[in-house]
């Protein structure tokens, strides 16, 4: 493998634990951040300390809050803010990119307000014959800081671009395996974090772990009938950004969406819950945005719409649950 300079802008932890994973594997790594007593933090501790405690920076990562200078010295750009703040990224990135430039991201969720996928604001903001790729797939950023095996997909619209940034991360124990199904990794990774809110959420309801695994079974086939949507086909939710990663966010609880959901069953607040969190909790973004693509397509997806109505209309928990798992008697998938 030859050492590339990679560029991560997002200090949080995943932009962490991938720049800490990356220079591990001998690659130069910048780590931009937007808040510079942050960065300075991070400068004398040389650890995350709030996100990734006791995992130390290598030598070959490197800190700045300098956006203009990290785009202008790199043309490998990583981006790993959240979905709200990750077109006002782009555009700050855009004249100071390259024709060189491989534009990858680790981003989730759809664009508030739009309802875009990342790559469609990636074609929007910088243009269609952009490098991009998307890295996604069943991850905590706790264990990639860790070194502990993960396997993930890298997806493009151009699989010999996918091909590329796989072969460039990929490392030991981290596995990355290139696909040109860019559309259904990115539903994966946005709606897994709906179904994962529901399944804290049951869980914290005390409804155990036959509730939890027909809630699973049953996000699966709505995330396949949003991909109709987008041309996916129901295969292409079978691997490792699709089922792989929901399975890990509905049953872990490094999942923050999960952690959020079991809150909320065990009675606390939205406001309350997401302070214990004290991180972005992507699933609350995305219900609101898959509300309003179900709303525009006519789809017929009761567990996302129900976490959309606790989330946002007040509606109790243990009322949404209970209808979702009623209901699940007339629409559960038949098997021979």
């Amino acid at each position: 493998m030859t050492p590339e300079k990679i560029a991560v802008l997002g200090a949080g932890s995943w932009g962490t634990a991938m720049a800490i994973m990356m220079a591990r594997s001998g690659h130069h790594i910048t780590l931009w951040g937007h808040d510079p007593i942050h960065v300075e933090k991070l400068q004398q501790d040389q650890s995350n300390v709030q996100f990734l405690p006791g995992t130390n920076f290598p030598k070959t990562l490197t800190l700045s809050d300098n956006l203009e200078k990290t785009i202008a010295e790199h043309t490998f750009i990583m981006v790993a803010v959240p979905s709200h703040a990750f077109r006002e990224t782009l555009l700050k990135c855009q004249p100071h990119l390259s024709t060189d430039s491989i534009i990858t991201w680790i981003t989730k969720g759809f664009e508030t307000d739009t309802g875009l996928l990342a790559h469609e604001v990636v074609i929007e903001t910088l243009g269609a014959d952009t490098q991009m790729a998307l890295i996604s797939g069943p991850s905590f950023a706790l264990e990639v800081a860790e070194n502990l095996p993960t396997a993930v997909v890298v997806a493009s619209p151009d699989i010999r671009v996918a091909t590329r940034v796989a072969n460039t991360l990929r490392a030991p124990n981290f596995l990355t395996f290139p696909s040109d199904n860019i559309a259904s990794a990115e539903i994966g990774g946005s709606m897994k974090n709906i179904l994962a809110i529901a399944a804290g959420i049951s869980d914290g309801l005390g409804y155990g772990a036959n509730a939890r695994a027909a809630l699973i079974t049953l996000g699966l086939t709505e995330m396949v009938q949003l991909g109709h949507i987008y041309d996916c086909s129901e295969s292409s939710f079978l691997g490792l950004a699709g089922v792989g990663d929901l399975v890990l966010t509905c049953t872990d609880d490094k999942s923050r969406n999960r952690r959020l959901g079991l809150q909320l069953g065990q009675g606390k607040s939205i406001a309350e819950a997401k302070n214990n969190i004290g991180q972005e909790v992507e699933g609350i973004h995305a219900a609101r945005e898959v509300q309003t693509i179900c709303e525009k397509h006519s789809l017929d997806m009761p567990i996302c719409i129900q976490v959309y109505k606790i989330l946002f209309e007040g509606t109790s928990p243990s009322v949404a649950v209970r209808y979702l798992l009623t209901r699940a008697q007339h629409v559960a998938p038949q098997q021979g």
